[in-house]
């Protein structure tokens, strides 16, 4: 390996047989020293969950893990690969677009989890166009539909470190079409705010509905330019750079609050 080549960890949330994960890693093999440390499984939509204690197999990308994706960052980051100047999390089959859909992807949350250890991140997800009716596990995606994420990630891999992107930002989540749609430029965007999710009960159930999946596959979406959904829609790649630590800095109202609390007070 070249000196100058960065050491990358790579995970995932579809687990370590999915055609995404070994998409990028040919991609990003041609850019630094990749090591694979993903689940065994599927763990898509865990968040960032956490074992306590995790079976650990070397695999031929690297190591395959009996956990989340958090877990694998963790045991990758302290343990199996404690050199790692990069960790990406990708290529997820189906997009993680909206601020509502970060905190639920295991995907994205894996990139998080790096953050916390000063390790800069990059979640690549491939957006698919499918109705929420059509489970994404039935949904077949061949290693060529990830043409534009794994060129997109590979050049971000390549040069973010060293052009100072991860001083501004902790990590980058990133969204690409499938391959089928054409070339696909970088746009630098901002998760969208629209929320359509909603609740119907039927009897003893309540059905949870996320709407956009339907208004993105008819191509009808009110977000505005410069979000990441939008950008998907539109036939970009969306980069979004994000920071990890969910605080504010200063909170006027609450800090009033806080000055005027009683403690020895009833409820």
């Amino acid at each position: 390996m070249n000196d100058d080549e960065p050491t990358i960890l790579l995970t995932n949330d579809d687990g370590i047989d999915s055609v995404g994960l070994r998409a990028i890693y040919h991609s990003l093999s041609r850019v630094g020293d990749v090591t694979t440390v993903a689940p065994a499984e599927d763990q898509s939509a865990v968040g960032r969950a956490l074992s306590h204690e995790v079976d650990v197999r070397e695999h031929e990308m690297g190591y395959v893990v009996d956990g989340t994706p958090a877990d694998c960052v963790v045991a990758g980051l302290e343990a199996l690969v404690p050199e790692t100047d990069l960790v990406v999390a990708g290529c997820n089959r189906g997009a993680n677009l909206g601020a509502y859909v970060l905190g639920r992807s295991g995907t994205v949350s894996a990139a998080v989890e790096a953050t916390f250890f000063d390790v800069p991140a990059i979640a690549v997800s491939m957006y698919i166009p499918v109705r929420e009716d059509a489970a994404f596990a039935d949904i077949e995606a061949d290693a060529d539909s990830y043409a534009e994420a794994a060129r997109a990630t590979a050049y971000l891999a390549d040069h973010s470190l060293g052009a100072g992107v991860f001083e501004q930002c902790d990590y980058l989540n990133v969204n690409a079409p499938v391959a089928e749609w054409g070339p696909a430029p970088l746009e630098v965007t901002k998760p969208s705010r629209l929320y359509e999710m909603d609740a119907v009960r039927n009897g003893d159930a309540v059905t949870l509905h996320d709407r956009i999946w339907e208004r993105m596959a008819d191509g009808d979406i009110p977000d505005p330019e410069g979000t990441d959904r939008r950008a998907v829609v539109d036939g970009n790649v969306s980069v979004s750079p994000l920071t990890a630590p969910h605080t504010t800095e200063h909170h006027e109202s609450l800090d009033a609050l806080a000055e005027t609390y009683d403690p020895e007070s009833g409820p």
